[in-house]
């Protein structure tokens, strides 16, 4: 019965996604809003095949975790980094779509405004 096997593979795909989400739980931080937490999420969960901890360990989930906080602390939080980690961290997160972010400006911003 093709339904039934179609049905039973929807069921699994699903199930995969809540074990990752309820993995995933675990990382959030307690002082991360929904809102943040959700876009946090979804940057881990899209990468998280591509940086399991192989069996003798190696640390690639600390990694993905640490990517993870440096794209939320430059979204949410206007933190500044690295031209080449924040590049690399924008690219990850190509296609996350965050609504109502905050504005920053930056000290050099700043300066050239006082400078007028």
């Amino acid at each position: 019965m093709v339904g039934g096997e179609a049905a039973a593979a929807v069921e699994e795909l699903v199930s995969g996604v809540r074990q990752a989400a309820d993995f995933a739980e675990q990382f959030r931080s307690y002082s991360e809003s929904e809102k943040q937490w959700k876009a946090r999420m979804e940057f881990i969960l899209r990468h998280l095949p591509d940086y399991r901890d192989p069996p003798d360990g190696g640390g690639r989930l600390d990694q993905l975790l640490s990517l993870s906080m440096v794209w939320a602390n430059h979204l949410f939080l206007g933190c500044s980094y690295n031209k080449d980690l924040l590049d690399k961290v924008m690219e990850m997160a190509d296609g996350i779509e965050v609504e109502d972010l905050p504005q920053f400006t930056t000290r050099s911003e700043l300066m050239k405004k006082n400078q007028s």
